[in-house]
């Protein structure tokens, strides 16, 4: 059975890769295969050009945008202006120096080492 079943497996592939073969060397060219062609092809060509043409869009307005800045504007030269670290600088320190001024130390006498008293003992019985 096993060797039947084999053979007749062979013999169904040989079969189809034969008409494969005969379809692809044909030399009538199939015009279903043709129109689908054309029209991926056609598909294909549109979405490039019609990425290309959003990417082009889009890089043209942002080119024209950075022109229109004007690097002497007093907001560029405010934004340029490297007074930003040294603010923020002082604005630490100040903090600091405040947060130095809030501290302040409690001392308790009680808790104060005293080398003369002694710390009584409790005797267990």
């Amino acid at each position: 059975l096993v060797l039947s079943n084999d053979t007749a497996l062979n013999s169904l592939l040989s079969k189809l890769l034969q008409d494969y073969l005969e379809r692809t060397n044909s030399s009538a060219p199939s015009q279903v295969q043709s129109g689908g062609d054309n029209l991926e092809i056609v598909y294909v060509l549109l979405m490039i050009g019609l990425f290309g043409v959003f990417t082009l869009a889009a890089t043209l307005t942002n080119i024209r945008s950075r022109k229109l800045e004007d690097p002497r504007e007093p907001y560029n030269m405010y934004i340029d202006s490297d007074i930003w670290p040294k603010k923020d600088m002082a604005y630490f320190q100040a903090k600091l120096v405040e947060n130095y001024k809030l501290c302040s130390v409690f001392e308790n006498p009680l808790a104060v080492e005293q080398p003369n008293t002694q710390i009584p003992e409790v005797k267990s019985s």
